[in-house]
């Protein structure tokens, strides 16, 4: 059974048909999702569907892109949601560089507030990193960020990066972007990183992966992502779908 660690069931792209796109993440094997919310309004219907869904599970924290537009209140409001038992993770939470609405000290500032905030209500984190790794490398060790540990959501450093990042007890998440044929580095991380910290997701609606690229993602997809994972490693899809499951239910608590 598969365990997809990063889904955005809650963006616009569903609205017409999340049923049937559940529909078909089950019959793919996909027992359980987390999704993220970023902001107000997708941290908001990220909780109506974990009350919902029994099988899904919620992330919630504020996207470095809109870290301007972060108020006091949003982090005290955060830190209340968190105390919701299917509620397992801050985040996404990062830096981003490609876009510039938020400038970069200000993305930095919330960064750390969130980071101190998952420390006070022991979670784990799941970072968002976009042309910006050596900063969230040095901001992730000034913060002690190993106490609760994370994810490196949808990774696409260098295997080197990938180790600092485990030594910091955060397991690596891959996406579509292993599939992709030109893909490096996705690949060369799969067949670094030990199996028993990885994990997978699709990052739906986003990063499609092959043959789908170009498409709308949606959850059923990361079986495509495990087989692109097990065929690099020299595993079985079993084998790679059994332990990434493991490596999840084990980071966000789940029984």
């Amino acid at each position: 059974m598969l365990f997809d660690t990063h889904v955005h069931l809650n963006d616009d792209q569903f609205k017409e048909d999340i049923e049937e796109v559940i529909k078909r993440a089950q019959e793919a094997g996909v027992s359980n999702m987390v999704v993220v919310g970023f902001d107000r309004a997708t941290i908001m219907r990220a909780m109506e569907l974990i009350e919902k869904y029994d099988f899904i599970y919620a992330s919630i924290g504020w996207h470095p892109v809109d870290a301007i537009d972060m108020l006091d209140e949003d982090l005290a409001w955060i830190e209340e949601l968190s105390s919701h038992p299917k509620v397992v993770a801050i985040g996404e939470m990062g830096l981003d560089y490609h876009w510039d609405k938020s400038p970069r000290d200000i993305q930095k500032e919330v960064f750390r507030k969130q980071i101190r905030l998952a420390k006070k209500v022991n979670l784990p984190i799941v970072i968002h990193n976009r042309e910006a790794t050596a900063d969230i490398v040095d901001i992730l060790k000034e913060e002690h960020a190993e106490a609760v540990g994370g994810i490196m959501h949808c990774y696409s450093g260098s295997p080197e990066v990938a180790k600092e990042c485990l030594d910091m007890n955060f397991y690596i998440s891959l996406g579509g972007p292993v599939t992709f044929k030109n893909a490096k580095k996705p690949k060369e991380v799969a067949v670094e990183v030990p199996l028993d910290k990885l994990l997978i997701e699709t990052d739906c609606p986003y990063l499609a992966p092959h043959p789908y690229r170009g498409k709308r993602n949606e959850p059923a997809y990361v079986k495509l992502v495990a087989e692109q994972i097990a065929e690099l490693k020299g595993l079985t899809f079993e084998e790679v779908a059994v332990a990434t499951n493991q490596n999840a239910r084990k980071l966000f608590g789940i029984n």
